[in-house]
C-alpha cells in the first residue's frame, strides 16, 4: 500500500511500495481520485494527483525491477504529464470509477475515452467559467473533450496496440445535401470569424427535419504487425472552421475491427 487513503496526506507507506517494486517482475500502480476527494461539495482547486501520489509514482518507477503499468481511477481530470519522463512506464490506463466489472474492463481497455490535460490548463480561465466549449466570454478554449487540444497530454482516442495497423480510404461518396425549410423556421445566430462573410440565416434547428441521404465511404484496415490484434476506428464530424466557438470535431461513430478486416460504414 503506497498511501493510507486516496488523499495520501503522508508518505508513510511509500517505503513498502518501493520494496515490492524492487522484487516484482512487473509493477501495477493504481492512483487517482475517489468521492472523498472529488464530489458535489468537494471541488478541487487544481488537476494534480492528491497528496503524495505523484511522489509515490515517481519513486516506484525509479526502483522498479520490471515494467510499470499506471492505472488511473478517476472520474475527473488529473495531470499525469510527468510520467512521460519515465521510459519504464509501459502503459497508462484510465479506468474512471469502474465498479463491479472493473477488473474485466481494465483488462480490455485500449483507447483513451477522453482528453488528458496538464495542470496548467486549470489556470487559464476563472473557476466561475462554466462553458463546455471554447469560452467566448473569457477568450479561452473551454473544457469539452471534443473542443480543444490545448494543454492536452493524451488526446481522445489515443491508445497503444500490440500490433500495427495500416488504414486506407478505398471509396467515398459525398452527396449534395439539401434540406427544405418551411416558413416557420426561425434563424439562429452564430458568431463567425471577423474576416468571413456571415450568412443572412446562419443556423436553424433541424431536430424535427428528416434527412434521407447518407455519406458513404469504405476504409481498409490491415494488420501489418507481427501478431493478431484489434483496433477501434473512430469517425468524426468537423464543423466549418470559420464558426467561432464550435467544437474542433465530434465523434459520430466507431467500430472495433480485427485482423485484416474490411470496415464499411454509412
Amino acid at each position: 500500500m503506497g498511501c493510507g487513503d486516496i488523499a495520501c496526506r503522508n508518505d508513510t507507506f511509500i517505503g513498502q511500495a518501493l520494496n515490492a517494486a524492487k522484487k516484482a517482475d512487473a509493477t501495477v500502480i493504481l492512483a487517482g481520485l475517489d468521492l472523498s476527494v472529488k464530489a458535489e461539495g468537494l471541488d478541487r482547486v487544481n488537476l494534480v494527483l492528491p497528496g503524495y501520489q505523484t511522489q509515490l509514482i515517481n519513486q516506484v518507477v525509479e526502483v522498479a525491477k520490471g515494467p510499470v503499468i499506471l492505472v488511473i481511477l478517476s472520474a475527473g481530470g488529473v495531470d499525469i504529464s510527468f510520467v512521460k519522463e519515465h521510459e519504464n512506464i509501459k502503459a497508462i490506463l484510465w479506468a474512471g470509477y469502474p465498479g463491479e466489472e472493473g477488473g474485466g474492463a481494465i483488462a480490455d481497455e485500449d483507447a483513451c475515452p477522453l482528453h488528458g490535460y496538464e495542470a496548467s490548463y486549470g489556470d487559464e480561465f476563472p473557476m466561475t467559467s462554466m462553458p463546455l466549449s471554447r469560452s467566448l466570454a473569457w477568450g479561452t478554449r473551454g473544457g469539452h473533450a471534443n473542443s480543444t487540444t490545448a494543454f492536452t497530454d493524451y488526446p481522445f482516442g489515443y491508445g497503444l496496440s500490440y500490433t500495427k495497423f495500416r488504414h486506407r480510404l478505398l471509396y467515398s461518396k459525398r452527396p449534395s445535401l439539401h434540406i427544405n425549410l418551411n416558413n416557420l423556421q426561425h434563424c439562429r445566430d452564430l458568431t463567425y470569424a471577423s474576416n468571413v462573410h456571415k450568412p443572412s440565416c446562419p443556423a436553424v434547428l433541424i431536430d424535427d427535419l428528416k434527412c434521407q441521404q447518407n455519406i458513404e465511404f469504405q476504409v481498409e484496415v490491415k494488420n501489418v504487425g507481427l501478431r493478431d490484434g484489434s483496433g477501434v476506428i473512430i469517425v468524426y464530424s468537423r464543423p466549418p472552421q470559420e464558426i467561432v466557438g464550435a467544437p474542433l470535431k465530434q465523434v459520430i461513430g466507431f467500430q472495433r475491427v480485427g485482423t485484416q478486416l474490411w470496415l464499411e460504414m454509412a
